[in-house]
């Protein structure tokens, strides 16, 4: 019998990240969801053409929606479908998170995040990050916090 020759697999599970998330938000909790994503969108995925910086997680009629989400399409991924890069995605997410983030969001004054999209299991999740905004005196100590800690490692470096 002949082997089956094993597909040859991209270097990391990790589509995109959201760097900024971090940047402009306190981060409390983390959930995975699943996308609804077309066919189209899927392919581009797998060619890491994805881009998730200025999106962000509505919640609207007990569901939850991904807006902003840049996903290029391909040249050659579908003749008879005109791709939407920036289309509202739905979110998969089970009953019990959405009640619950509902009421976070509207009553706590909470925000959510897209903080990364990778792959598991073969299918497209997306990090969703329950977050609050941080204030620019928040961002500044921050800034402080990281350059003093890559100031002290050089420091012992050095010896």
């Amino acid at each position: 019998m002949a082997k089956k020759s094993k597909k040859a697999k991209s270097p990391g599970a990790t589509i995109a990240l959201n760097k900024k998330a971090g940047h402009d938000f306190f981060i409390e909790e983390r959930y995975e969801a699943g996308i609804a994503l077309q066919g189209w969108e899927v392919k581009s995925l797998r060619e890491g053409r994805a881009q998730i910086k200025e999106s962000y997680v509505t919640l609207k009629n007990g569901e939850a929606f991904l807006f902003g989400a840049h996903i290029i399409p391909l040249a050659t991924a579908s003749t008879h479908i005109t791709a939407d890069p920036t289309r509202t995605r739905k979110l998969l997410l089970h009953r019990s998170q959405l009640n619950k983030l509902i009421g976070l969001v509207e009553r706590k004054g909470y925000t959510l995040v897209p903080t990364a999209m990778y792959w598991k299991k073969g299918y497209a999740k997306l990090e969703i990050g329950l977050a609050r905004g941080k204030k620019q005196h928040d961002k500044r100590a921050d800034d402080r916090d990281r350059d003093w800690k890559r100031e002290k490692e050089r420091l012992f470096k050095k010896g």
